[in-house]
C-alpha cells in the first residue's frame, strides 16, 4: 500500500505532461498498472479471481 502522501502527490496536475504517473486506484501502486480496468496487476488478479470484474474470465485452453 502506498502512502497517502505519495497518492496525493500523483494526484496533482503536474508541471509537465510527462511526469503523470498513474496509480491503482484500489492501493495506490504504480508499477504493473493496467489502464483499461486502472488497476494494478495484483488487484485486477484478485478481483477476477473472485468475479468482481465483469467480462474477464480465466484463459483455459
Amino acid at each position: 500500500m502506498a502512502k497517502q502522501s505519495v497518492i496525493a502527490r500523483s494526484q496533482k496536475k503536474p508541471k509537465y505532461s510527462s511526469r503523470i504517473v498513474r496509480r491503482c486506484f484500489r492501493c495506490g501502486r504504480k508499477r504493473g498498472f493496467m489502464r483499461d480496468f486502472g488497476l494494478c496487476r495484483i488487484c485486477f488478479r484478485e478481483m477476477a479471481s473472485n468475479g468482481q470484474i465483469p467480462g474477464v474470465t480465466k484463459a483455459s485452453w
